[in-house]
């Protein structure tokens, strides 16, 4: 195939965070391909990127439905449809640009599509746009720095890595959790338990027009919270916590 297929991330929500060279691409593309929940559903990512984009004389506009669940039954399917759509497109040699919410290779859709590229789209080439991801844009919602020196930083998806979360939050500086809206009690408790609960704080649709940002993680313990939230965790000690303790510890061991 001699097409191209390139991943363009939108940014998390504020059309006026898309990158010059995302706007750019998507207007010199022969397609776009536009992901949804359902056919009921409108793109997220196209409700961010159409303003810029606007209207393109010719372009086509192929939407492409992924259903919200990890059912591999009802998922294939929709794959199955995917590529059937792609795949000519790229063999008549078009650029097709899919869109993805913040970054196309930070828990994106598009992972998926690249993985299989080399067997569904042989001899395409592929390239990837980069965005804002959520994993900056709710620090920079709340102005808290994510690292500093020696810090180290924890992303994971709250969904499944809430049975290793107090572990986590010993073990690094600052934690990210995405996807926290089916999970706030368990994440409160372990939050409680670590006795980090003050140093928490919510952010949903970080960027967008309804953005959310609450500092009492315990006003909300147990709601059923938005899915684009992210709970930010920062122990706030910004010379490196766990650098600062491997120094005394060695300081301690050396004769």
């Amino acid at each position: 195939m001699s097409g191209v297929l390139v991943g363009v991330g939108v940014g998390p929500g504020a059309p006026d965070l898309m990158t010059l060279r995302a706007v750019r691409v998507l207007r010199e593309a022969d397609c776009i391909a536009i992901p949804r929940r359902s056919e009921f559903d409108e793109s997220l990512a196209w409700r961010i990127a159409k303003g810029n984009v606007g209207e393109v004389p010719g372009q086509e506009r192929l939407f492409l439905t992924f259903p919200m669940t990890k059912d591999p039954e009802r998922l294939k399917p929709a794959w199955a449809k995917a590529f059937a759509e792609l795949a000519p497109r790229l063999a008549a040699g078009k650029r097709v640009a899919f869109i993805s919410e913040g970054d196309p290779l930070v828990y994106s859709t598009f992972i998926y599509l690249l993985e299989a590229a080399p067997e569904h789209f042989p001899g395409a080439r592929v390239e990837v746009v980069p965005g804002v991801s959520s994993v900056t844009a709710v620090p920079a919602a709340v102005v808290q720095p994510i690292a500093d020196g020696q810090e180290r930083i924890a992303v994971l998806p709250a969904t499944y890595g809430v049975e290793d979360l107090a572990r986590v939050l010993r073990d690094f500086d600052t934690v990210l959790l995405m996807k926290v809206g089916s999970v706030m009690p368990q994440v409160v408790a372990a939050l409680e338990q670590e006795g980090l609960l003050d140093r928490a704080v919510y952010v949903s649709r970080a960027s967008a027009g309804a953005e959310r940002v609450v500092r009492d993680l315990r006003s909300i313990r147990n709601d059923k919270c938005d899915y684009f939230s992210m709970v930010m965790v920062a122990k706030k000690e910004r010379s490196g916590v766990l650098a600062g303790r491997a120094v005394a510890a060695l300081a301690e061991a050396t004769p």
